[in-house]
């Protein structure tokens, strides 16, 4: 796939960045004039208020790089600067956003690597587009040091963790601004300098090239999980390892020419992956409990089902909303439920001959998509198939929480084509819904079924998953009648 986007870090990628302790305790009487400005007086000395912030933020760092999840400011300054003391949430708020930019900013010396500018306009003269994916709490540090630089104008999007919400190295975020870049991540190089947030996620989330660029801070964290596909000491080293990227791209792209289907996009529940005991565990649950639902029940569990699939409702509040349409009350037992349904959701089987048949078709060139309709984060799902060894594969996804609408909608499969930069005529969609099927159609893809409900309607039925193979290497056969 041809190379398109080159997405970079920012801390130790595009600038250098280094800190001691003289540095955080000199920054200190800025962040006792932002508590003053709440009203929030800290009886310390600048020694004392530079170990409550430092460690504070410390073990934040600890538990988000666990979790992968970047709290909004107040939350982080209330639950782990702050933790020991009472402090209205209003009076935090009014100053989180601000003291987390003067921690990244002052308890941090950072400077820009000296030859960004040239190679900036190098990537720029290739035709190719840059973009940055950073992990950082403040929505303003990066766009400003970018602008302090003089060189923000080159990047579309930018993408920070602290409006995003997940941190590298979860993949979604790399597929997230994929997607604002409208290209598949197969058309993606990614630019870093840990190989534990930078190499790992950029892999998982099938990036075409990764490259490790040496930095000399170190964090305290074992840098490892994944191989850069190269590794450099000088941003000007970039340069020809693109060029060789892009050479190799116009051999490849005379293939793919030949090819008259060039995408294969597939829904995800019950064609790639099943629950073999559905609601086994909240069956389970329910036994022996009184309990008295709601008359309106089917029609509220609906409801709210369309809402979490359109991500307006985050799953746990989906779940608890499911529990307690049976009439329970008391927390411990809601929470048991939640679980319950929780684990039902997460007991998963691949179906027969997938992981052989996907990348078998990855191997081939076709680009790799998937389009579902899901409460769940997709990185979940993304898990489930890593465990089965075609997690890295997939190049676009989709996904109805995200885009807040479910299929049959048209947007769903043209917002897939978009990203792709492909007709719908090159593309094939492997459903087994008829509404589902019945929408890509409408759009212009060609049709799979794979097990298929009675009604539904394709170009094509297959009854093992591994029949997808031979038929995209030929002809797409006589509609079944």
């Amino acid at each position: 796939m041809k190379l398109k986007t080159v997405f970079f870090d920012m801390g130790g990628t595009i600038q250098n960045f280094w800190t001691n302790r003289e540095l955080k305790v000199k920054s200190i009487p800025q962040f006792r004039d932002t508590f003053l400005r709440a009203n929030i007086n800290l009886d310390l000395s600048d020694e004392a208020l530079t170990d409550l912030v430092s460690n504070g933020i410390s073990s934040y760092h600890k538990w988000n790089r666990e979790s992968l999840i970047e709290l909004k400011p107040s939350e982080v300054w209330k639950k782990f600067v702050l933790k020991e003391y009472h402090f209205s949430d209003e009076a935090l708020a009014s100053i989180a956003e601000n003291l987390t930019y003067l921690y990244e900013t002052t308890f941090y010396y950072r400077e820009m690597r000296p030859e960004m500018p040239e190679v900036l306009a190098a990537i720029k003269s290739m035709g190719l587009t840059m973009g940055i994916i950073s992990n950082c709490q403040s929505q303003r540090q990066v766009p400003d040091n970018l602008t302090q630089y003089g060189i923000i104008d080159y990047f579309n999007p930018i993408v920070l963790t602290s409006e995003f919400g997940f941190r590298k190295p979860d993949p979604s975020i790399f597929y997230h601004a994929a997607r604002l870049a409208k290209v598949p991540t197969g058309s993606c190089a990614y630019v870093g300098d840990k190989i534990n947030r930078d190499i790992l996620g950029s892999y998982r989330a099938g990036f075409k090239l990764n490259v490790k660029i040496n930095h000399i801070f170190d964090d305290g964290d074992p840098d490892e999980g994944a191989t850069p596909d190269a590794e450099i000491d000088n941003m000007l080293q970039l340069i020809p390892i693109l060029e060789e990227a892009i050479e190799k791209d116009k051999i490849f792209a005379k293939i793919e020419m030949t090819r008259k289907i060039k995408a294969v996009f597939f829904d995800a529940g019950d064609i790639l992956y099943y629950r073999p005991q559905k609601q086994l565990n909240f069956k389970n649950f329910l036994k022996g409990k009184t309990y008295n639902p709601d008359p309106e029940m089917e029609h509220k569990a609906k409801v709210v089902r369309e809402l979490a699939f359109q991500g307006k409702v985050d799953r746990h509040e989906y779940y608890r909303r499911l529990v307690e349409l049976y009439g329970f009350t008391n927390e411990e037992i809601i929470q048991e439920g939640i679980n319950a349904l929780d684990l039902d959701d997460n007991t998963v089987a691949i179906y027969d001959g997938v992981p052989e048949t996907i990348k078998a078709l990855k191997d081939r060139g076709y680009l790799m998509g998937i389009i579902t309709d899901t409460a769940l984060a997709y990185t979940i799902k993304l898990k489930w198939f890593e465990q089965a060894g075609f997690g890295h594969v997939w190049d676009i996804i989709v996904s109805s929480k995200e885009i807040g609408v479910r299929k049959p909608d048209p947007s769903l499969y043209e917002e897939a084509l978009i990203q792709a930069g492909l007709s719908p005529e090159e593309s094939v969609f492997v459903g087994h819904k008829a509404t589902e099927l019945e929408g890509a159609r409408k759009v212009g893809f060609k049709t799979v079924a794979f097990n298929y409900e009675k009604t539904a309607f394709a170009d094509k039925y297959i009854n093992k998953f591994s029949e997808l193979l031979p038929l995209l290497s030929g002809e797409f056969g006589q509609v079944k009648e």
